[in-house]
């Protein structure tokens, strides 16, 4: 099975910096466009299973960027950033470096926030049992850039402080075998519209 990783383009918040776990906020302008250009991607893919978050940002990048059917999850939402929900990530970084740090390595939690551990291990749990389900050769999955951070740690073992932010409207692949053999990262941050190295978490 190939999973087929999409972030959602880029958001209101994304655009002014601010953190936004799992507030539900819509594409910028900007972002409807970077949607629109993964279509003609994913229909020379076809996948034939196709999941995603809950939140609007997805639900409309889904829109510009894909024509079949979707299963909606809170399951895949973005991890829960408790108290630094809204806050500008400048602003953060310049009162808690430290903290801030240990979030981005997944080994600090803000206050009334999920852990990484809770987190990488709730959307493990959705991308295992729609693996399941069937024999899928592409599995789509809409989601945020926390979750394919988390995805790449549980199947590849790639900690949160060896990843980049994932750029926004981006296609990251990984190859899960059947056998139980090891899982192969396949293609990452891709961007039918050019490279982004400056990425917002």
């Amino acid at each position: 099975m190939r999973v087929l990783l999409i972030r959602h383009g880029q958001s209101e918040w994304n655009a002014s910096k601010r953190l936004q776990g799992q507030a539900d906020i819509s594409l910028s302008e900007t972002g409807r466009r970077q949607a629109s250009a993964l279509r003609e991607v994913l229909a020379e893919i076809r996948p034939d299973r196709a999941i995603g978050s809950d939140l609007k940002r997805v639900r409309e990048t889904v829109e510009r960027a894909w024509s079949g059917e979707v299963e909606f999850t809170p399951g895949l939402r973005e991890i829960d950033v408790g108290d630094w929900t809204g806050r500008a990530v400048p602003e953060l970084i310049d009162a808690e470096p430290l903290y801030y740090a240990g979030w981005r390595a997944g080994t600090h939690t803000p206050p009334g926030g999920e852990s990484w551990a809770d987190f990488k291990q709730r959307v493990s749990a959705v991308i295992d049992r729609n693996g399941r389900l069937a024999s899928h050769d592409n599995l789509l999955v809409a989601c945020h850039g926390g979750v394919i951070r988390a995805v790449l740690d549980h199947y590849l073992g790639l900690e949160p402080r060896h990843i980049i932010p994932v750029a926004p409207a981006s296609l990251t692949a990984i190859r899960v075998p059947g056998d139980g053999g090891p899982a192969r990262l396949e293609l990452f941050n891709y961007r039918p519209t050019g490279l982004d190295f400056e990425a917002p978490d």
